[in-house]
């Protein structure tokens, strides 16, 4: 099972910007689809966005689209979620996860997760 440490949470306003960052514990990196979710108080978590494995295919859910872009960077066992334009109702902790030869989408069964970071935004 893949570690994953995510970081970059913080307090911000509406109309900044944020990235996150995960990083994994493993060399393979490229072999790995990875995805972000988040969940905000008393909700489901739900899948934000998704990279397949190769990096060939993503995955947005539609509040984000437009604003939220995922990358990842295999020398050095990361991936980032850049945030933009953020609002209000971003407000949640966001968790990484991990799956070798996933593809990426909503519905693939992650293998490894993190263990969250907040995000606060304020109006």
């Amino acid at each position: 099972q893949v570690q994953l440490v995510e970081s970059g949470g913080g307090l911000v306003q509406a109309g900044d910007s944020l990235r996150l960052s995960c990083a994994a514990s493993v060399r393979s990196f490229s072999d790995y689809a990875t995805g972000w979710f988040r969940q905000a108080p008393g909700k489901e978590r739900e899948f934000v966005v998704g990279l397949s494995w190769g990096g060939r295919r993503t995955y947005y859910t539609d509040s984000v689209k437009g604003r939220f872009t995922i990358s990842k960077d295999d020398a050095k066992s990361t991936v980032y979620l850049q945030m933009n334009s953020l609002k209000p109702e971003d407000t949640a902790v966001y968790y990484c996860a991990a799956d070798p030869f996933g593809s990426g989408s909503g519905g693939t069964k992650w293998a490894s997760w993190g263990q969250g970071t907040q995000v606060t935004v304020s109006s």
